[in-house]
């Protein structure tokens, strides 16, 4: 069956590789992104500055009064690495509007929708920081948040037929990740050391996870964490 699927901060990185891969599946892709100015996107692309609460529901009204939505990836996120000592609240305050709220936000606005069609699916993006990660207070906690999040929604929409899961994420090939952990940097090996199949993963590692829980295929799959990581949460 062919849906139509929104997916945020669907420009880049793993939204981007999400975006595509439901396209080639044949599915209607809305992405929303703060930046969407050329950008060759496979779908529908709206501007939106997530961590704006007005600017988020000013969007989302916007795509619901053209769209029906079937499913929902929340993949836009933020991390401010700060050490226990040093975190500095605006920072922490950021990391969980962007991280949690939009996730909260997004999903709730289309909730009814997804009741009333009796078919659903939520897909949540954490990270392996779920188990802890060093300078990571604020993002673990938020992606902390995310898999409640998963599980609560998870028991309050099975009965509409509505599954709900989160896809945690290790270390992942996107331009962010670079940015920090140049290839060949002493920071990538420290990364691949911990990675028991010795490599970093590609966005569409994380995409092929998502398109199965997205699909007919994972019916029967709701309130889970699938870690995408290489065996590095083990």
């Amino acid at each position: 069956m062919k849906n139509t699927f929104l997916v945020t901060g669907a420009t880049k990185g793993i939204g981007k590789a999400i975006s595509d891969e439901l396209f080639l599946q044949g599915h209607h892709v809305i992405g929303i992104a703060r930046n969407i100015n050329d950008i060759n996107f496979s779908g529908e692309l709206f501007s939106c500055d997530l961590s704006n609460i007005e600017q988020t529901e000013e969007t989302l009204a916007l795509i619901s009064k053209s769209y029906v939505i079937q499913g929902i990836v929340n993949n836009s996120g933020i991390s401010l690495p700060q050490p226990l000592g040093q975190i500095a609240f605006p920072a922490l305050d950021a990391v969980w509007n962007l991280n949690v709220r939009a996730a909260i936000q997004v999903t709730q606005h289309f909730i009814d929708q997804l009741k009333e069609q009796r078919f659903g699916r939520i897909i949540n993006i954490g990270s392996r920081a779920i188990y802890g990660a060093k300078e990571r207070t604020a993002y673990s906690a938020a992606k902390n948040a995310l898999v409640g999040c998963t599980k609560t929604w998870a028991l309050e929409l099975a009965e509409y037929g509505i599954t709900v899961n989160c896809v945690s994420p290790g270390p992942i090939e996107t331009e962010l990740f670079r940015k920090t952990r140049p290839l060949g940097s002493v920071a990538e090996k420290a990364i691949l050391d911990s990675i028991p199949l010795g490599r970093i993963g590609t966005p569409k590692d994380v995409a092929h996870a998502v398109s199965f829980l997205l699909s007919d295929h994972a019916g029967f799959i709701t309130g889970q964490v699938l870690n995408v990581d290489g065996g590095g949460s083990l």
